[in-house]
């Protein structure tokens, strides 16, 4: 899977005295495409290699993220300007089929546009280039070739250069030209430099380079770079992100957004804002009277006092997806806050999704105590089958899709296939520290009395009449994904483009102010038909409450489909199953999150309406 960050936290050069040359190390990441889910390590490709090549230790996140550094041959001086040194040549034998491989899979990646991505002091090497509106975008990879078809139409980067246009014909971009700009201290008073940017400098080519379509000749490739070095002293170290995040799309969209999903809270407050006045003041002070006249027209939800509170059907798995949604209720937002305060940068590769791992397995606790507290309440005893259940249901469904991905990576050949010891990691953290803290928190949960319910049950249930089209449960289940749907779509369409176009996200602040929106909507929403269905006198809403706004995960789906079909140029099977496979991870996650809101905002409300009613 391809990941939301694309860049390695490391020092800052400094050259410690005038005399006194810094060696400057190029790193390499995995390539990848934005037309193939499969990312693959620098070494699978046939380019120059380092003859000591070190790894920097991966976090989790990075692991899971199939992120693969490595050194690369590329060393520079500092501050010495070098053109067109050469690094190594390939040589191709025409009839040799280890050869012939080697090529086709160069020809095959830049056929589907395979990015490079290498890092300078932590800083990704960017490539420039104009845009719509005179506008400068700056794209953390660049490409490693590109491809003139048999009808001569240029493909991806050959745009960019009418001398390529040979028909049937790969170019190879085997020259590179970096800039490397530095922030002097000697002004400031501190001696060294710091690495400020790192660019791709134009295409001139000090040795162009054409693979014909068909393998008829021996071929060699000779791989050569020149590298620039400029000192601009009003970049300052901390702010040396900025030229590649401002070209980043667009943040008046999520201005608009946030304008746009504001509108559906204040307009879903101001009708539960009247529910609760208006409608509930008047009912409660007739409900309350004393006169028995009024008692015996009672209509509404009053009626069903003596049922609302009758345990639902399959209680035992509702209580488990809302112990399993609480769990990631609190790990979401605790993520978010954290990455607000800038804990989780795009300069911390891999931090993010360390962080969510990391979380969810510490709050096993939080899931076994709701889910067994509610299981209680519910009269439920079977209490071993609910503690497993919450433990094990939820997290096997998502490894055992995970585990599926990984096999088709494994066989792929792709850099995202998890090693076989970070599987048994995560089993081990899985196991070893989220079993038995759910195990503790069920404990806890069992130990403390139900929960009390303000009115008694009847011991007979009562007949719900019959309901028009919309009271029914399923119009009201899909209606209620609406809203909420809505006030993130816009924030859904970036978060996809940084997973599956590689593109930068970093606008955590924009995210929890949505996230926020999102817990309002979902609650307001399933309290507004939760009312109306008990208005229409139909008790049974504790699983109606959790699919209300669950359905919302439903949108997501389809949304997500969309945006395979209309945005994405996937191409090949195994890329299109990895897709929907991590979809389907997603929706799962957010269907409980998004359920679990939406029911205890229903919870509450109902116990709240019903606690100050007097009922004999």
């Amino acid at each position: 899977m391809s990941s939301l960050y694309i860049v390695l936290s490391h020092a800052y050069l400094q050259t410690l005295s005038p005399s006194l040359q810094t060696l400057i190390q190029l790193f390499v990441n995995r390539l990848d495409s934005v037309e193939s889910v499969l990312p693959y390590e620098y070494d699978v490709f046939d380019f120059c290699k380092d003859d000591n090549e070190r790894r920097p230790s991966e976090n989790l996140g990075q692991v899971l993220f199939g992120e693969r550094i490595e050194t690369s041959p590329y060393k520079f001086s500092f501050k010495k300007d070098v053109k067109c040194q050469e690094l190594c040549t390939k040589v191709y034998t025409k009839g040799k089929s280890e050869d012939k491989n080697m090529l086709d899979f160069l020809k095959r990646g830049m056929q589907l546009n395979y990015q490079h991505h290498w890092i300078v002091d932590n800083m990704p090497v960017t490539w420039c280039y104009d845009v719509e509106d005179s506008q400068k975008y700056c794209n953390p990879g660049f490409p490693i070739g590109c491809l003139v078809t048999t009808d001569g139409r240029a493909k991806d980067a050959c745009v960019i250069n009418s001398e390529f246009n040979k028909k049937n014909t790969f170019y190879i971009f085997n020259h590179v030209a970096i800039k490397i700009t530095y922030h002097n201290g000697e002004g400031e008073g501190w001696r060294g430099a710091r690495l400020v940017a790192a660019t791709l400098e134009g295409n001139q080519v000090c040795l162009p380079m054409e693979v014909p379509g068909e393998f008829d000749s021996d071929l060699k490739i000779t791989y050569t770079y020149s590298v620039t070095f400029e000192e601009n002293n009003d970049i300052k170290w901390a702010s040396r992100w900025d030229y590649i995040l401002v070209s980043m799309p667009h943040t008046n969209i999520q201005w608009f957004s946030i304008m746009n999903s504001l509108v559906i809270v204040l307009f879903l407050s101001g009708m539960v804002a009247m529910i609760m006045l208006r409608t509930l003041h008047k009912d409660i002070a007739r409900y309350n009277q004393v006169d028995q006249e009024d008692a015996q027209e009672e209509s509404g939800w009053k009626q069903v006092h003596g049922d609302v509170f009758r345990p639902p059907r399959k209680g035992m798995l509702l209580s488990v997806f809302l112990g399993q949604g609480t769990q990631i209720f609190i790990m979401t937002f605790i993520t978010l806050f954290l990455a607000c305060l800038g804990f989780l940068s795009p300069a911390n590769r891999g931090a993010l999704m360390t962080c969510s791992v990391v979380l969810w397995v510490l709050l096993g606790t939080p899931a076994g105590y709701v889910s067994s507290r509610l299981y209680k309440t519910f009269g439920g005893e079977k209490w071993k089958t609910n503690v497993l259940l919450t433990a094990l249901l939820c997290p096997g469904i998502v490894f055992a899709d995970f585990f599926l991905m990984n096999l088709i990576l494994w066989v792929e050949g792709s850099s995202a296939a998890i090693p076989f010891g970070t599987l048994v990691a995560i089993l081990a953290l899985w196991f070893g520290i989220s079993v038995p803290l759910t195990f503790i928190g069920a404990y806890f949960g069992f130990k403390k009395p139900a929960i009390e319910q303000p009115v008694r049950t009847n011991q007979i249930p009562r007949q719900i009449p019959e309901q028009s089209f919309f009271t029914k449960p399923v119009p009201g289940i899909v209606m209620g994904g609406i809203l909420p749907f809505g006030c993130i779509f816009i924030q859904l369409f970036f978060i996809l483009n940084s997973i599956w176009s590689h593109q930068m996200y970093y606008m955590f602040g924009f995210l929890f102010l949505v996230f926020i929106i999102l817990l309002i909507t979902c609650s307001e929403a399933t309290i507004l038909l939760c009312y109306f269905h008990l208005c229409a006198e139909d008790y049974h809403w504790w699983w109606r409450s959790f699919l209300t706004s669950g359905f919302t995960a439903v949108y997501l789906f389809v949304y997500a489909v969309h945006y395979f079909f209309s945005k994405l140029q996937i191409v090949g099977a195994a890329s299109t199953i990895l897709y929907f496979g991590y979809t389907s991870i997603m929706v799962l996650i957010f269907f409980l999150f998004t359920g679990t809101i939406g029911f205890f905002a229903c919870f509450w409300f109902v116990n709240k309406i019903y606690s100050v009613v007097k009922v004999d």
